[in-house]
């Protein structure tokens, strides 16, 4: 199941909606098949496992280790449980219950049926942790939500006045070719009007490889012309006219959006900070001052890491509520 669970994170930013699984076939006491799920609309882990399998006629000997439940519905593809039982696999272990309702037991119940013996709940706190975006979208009707912001050694986002509508970097290269990392890593990205105004960002990977996140707007007035790069083709933007955090999340969960990250200014930050609607904090730390500027977001969190880039200092934290 550990294995699963790390080929599983291949999948990290190319399968979104769908869960990232990961599926390792045993037989013998030896791996002699894995997969983890393919880009959005292709094959699911267990099919991959599946069919990198040389002997197919070991299946019929072998036990499936799987992180998340198999699926029980027909979507882009057949269902992996019909796949399970065509293929004769006596043994099934699985991480965690599919929560989606099109699932939630289903599978479980269609393998038990056909004859299957299955094991669930193996390294299940392991592999609900994994799952986070997915589980938080079915639970929770939201998107896994990632505070990002970069402040100074004295406590600012941005300075008081700046002579040009860019942005004043706070953080060194290589933090921001992380940030472009964690891009290509979350289904869409979010920022207010403020910040649109004030740095012109384009919010895409340019620094990174993988795909651009769905670049979400707060536009509550609609002042914003369309000469921003936020409107350039590079991604798709999602215009918003929400003004409350919980409105800004249904509206979110409506697009199928499981994951986002806030990298607005501090207005918007402080909005999902009060309405404690956030998952975790990622905060850099610059070694530059001003003297004067904008104040960064004041919140409660567990500090889970901390790490030095160059001069920069990375702490992660989670919502304990």
């Amino acid at each position: 199941m550990q294995r699963a669970i790390q080929i599983a994170k291949n999948g990290l930013g190319t399968t979104r909606p769908n869960p990232m699984v990961g599926a390792v076939i045993v037989y013998n006491n030896t791996i002699i098949g894995e997969g983890f799920t393919s880009g959005y609309g292709g094959n699911h882990a267990e099919v991959n496992a599946i069919k990198s399998v040389t002997n197919q006629s070991l299946l019929e000997k072998s036990t499936l280790y799987v992180t998340l439940e198999p699926c029980s519905h027909f979507g882009k593809t057949p269902p992996c449980s019909d796949l399970i039982i065509h293929h004769k696999i006596p043994n099934v272990v699985i991480g965690c219950v599919d929560d989606n309702p099109e699932v939630a037991g289903k599978g479980i119940k269609k393998l038990i049926t056909q004859g299957c013996k299955v094991t669930v709940g193996i390294l299940e706190t392991a592999c609900k942790t994994h799952h986070k975006r997915f589980f938080t979208f079915h639970n929770k009707k939201r998107p896994y939500i990632i505070l990002k912001w970069a402040e100074t050694n004295n406590g600012y986002l941005a300075p008081k006045t700046k002579a040009k509508k860019k942005p004043i970097w706070i953080t060194n290269n290589l933090s921001r070719q992380l940030v472009h990392k964690w891009r290509a890593q979350e289904q869409a990205i979010l920022v207010g009007t403020n910040t649109v105004k004030e740095d012109n960002p384009s919010l895409t990977v340019r620094d990174w490889t993988g795909n651009n996140p769905i670049r979400v707007v707060l536009n509550k007035y609609k002042k914003l012309s369309k000469d921003f790069s936020v409107f350039n083709n590079q991604a798709e933007t999602l215009i918003l006219t929400e003004n409350t955090a919980i409105a800004i999340c249904a509206a979110l969960h409506k697009h199928n959006i499981n994951s986002i990250i806030i990298e607005g200014g501090a207005k918007t930050l402080q909005l999902f900070i009060d309405a404690n609607l956030w998952d975790e904090a990622r905060m850099f730390t610059g070694k530059i001052e001003f003297k004067k500027g904008v104040k960064a977001p004041v919140f409660y969190g567990e500090c889970i890491s901390e790490e030095k880039i160059l001069d920069n200092i990375l702490k992660i934290y989670k919502n304990k509520t």
